[in-house]
């Protein structure tokens, strides 16, 4: 595929290349910026249009903060909120991912004619480095344990890969946007940390903004006789998708030791990051409330993810019911 700076559009290699903010409020203008955007289109923004596309490609260009997330000085941290920290499954998966999402991006991207979304898609393949540089330097000043990375191979089937990681993305973004607010109420992360990881999240969603539009515009430009096996495609993605989440992964370290990944933490490990006691259907109106806050900011013309909220409000119905049916039944037994 060649350099990074062959595929990624106009920006460096390395996050620490991007110029350093000249002052405090370019930094404050920054994050608003990434979080508020209308598109000067006039009209519906209908999936397939020339204006679509315009919008969905400068959505993603002009909401790009180039001065966060950013590695920082991390906080010392008292033994107990380090073990903590250290213990959580998620840091072998988190880095892996990332770097499998730069890869599997750029190399969808390399294959895009179309400039306006070869631009965005770059673009994202190189916010997922930078997400992956902020973790990776982390967990180095924090000493956490890790396996190996496996080599990153560039897909066989491109398409492939950048619909499972886009997926992905959305359904682990929905109860991570939660699942943060969560642990930023309980203290779990010390400020610091918040304030680090919380551009990370937003970035996340403006990811999947950019996923949904794309998969609205590819359906409506591509040729009908290719509609049924892309469609099938997308069923075969969320299948493989909810395998993968009930599985656990377990790699070996150099050292022999076990690491378990467990790729459905998004949503199971609301008890590891607070101590905040919460049921399952108020955790899913806590991450539907989440989910449509950070939205709230951008274009509402442009297509928001459906499926994963569709999930939680599901999910929500179904726990209340059970409750209020489990409710009358114990009053009853008594």
């Amino acid at each position: 595929m060649g350099s990074l700076s062959d595929i990624y559009s106009k920006l460096p290699d390395s996050m620490d290349d991007l110029p350093a903010p000249p002052n405090a409020q370019a930094v404050v203008e920054a994050d608003y910026r990434a979080r508020h955007w209308m598109s000067p289109e006039q009209g519906p923004l209908r999936p397939g249009s020339d204006a679509h596309k315009r919008a969905l490609a400068a959505m993603f260009r002009d909401t790009f903060n180039p001065y966060k997330p950013s590695v920082i000085d991390w906080p010392k941290l008292d033994p107990e909120t380090l073990h903590k920290i250290v213990s959580l499954p998620i840091w072998d998966i988190a880095v892996q991912t990332e770097g499998k999402a730069r890869l599997r991006m750029a190399a969808y991207a390399s294959l895009v004619k179309d400039p306006d979304i070869k631009d965005a898609i770059s673009r994202n393949a190189w916010e997922e480095n930078r997400h992956k540089e902020v973790l990776s330097k982390m967990v180095a000043a924090y000493n956490i344990p890790m396996a190996p990375e496996p080599p990153y191979i560039e897909p066989r089937d491109v398409e492939w890969a950048y619909m499972v990681t886009g997926f992905s993305e959305c359904v682990d973004s929905f109860f991570a946007f939660g699942m943060f607010e969560l642990a930023k109420r309980s203290g779990f992360f010390p400020p610091e940390l918040t304030d680090t990881f919380e551009p990370i999240m937003q970035e996340e969603c403006r990811h999947i903004l950019l996923f949904a539009n794309w998969l609205a515009w590819y359906r409506a430009v591509m040729p009908w006789w290719r509609r049924p096996y892309f469609e099938l495609k997308v069923w075969a993605v969320w299948a493989f998708l909810a395998y993968e989440r009930l599985s656990l992964v377990r790699t070996v370290d150099d050292k022999g030791q076990e690491h378990t990944q467990d790729n459905n933490f998004t949503v199971t490990g609301t008890k590891e990051v607070t101590n905040v006691q919460i049921t399952l259907p108020d955790f899913m109106e806590l991450c539907l409330t989440e989910d449509a806050r950070r939205f709230s900011g951008y274009d509402p013309r442009l297509l928001r993810p459906t499926t994963p909220p569709f999930i939680g409000r599901v999910i929500r119905d179904a726990g209340r019911c059970w409750e209020f049916a489990s409710g009358i039944f114990k009053a009853n037994k008594k």
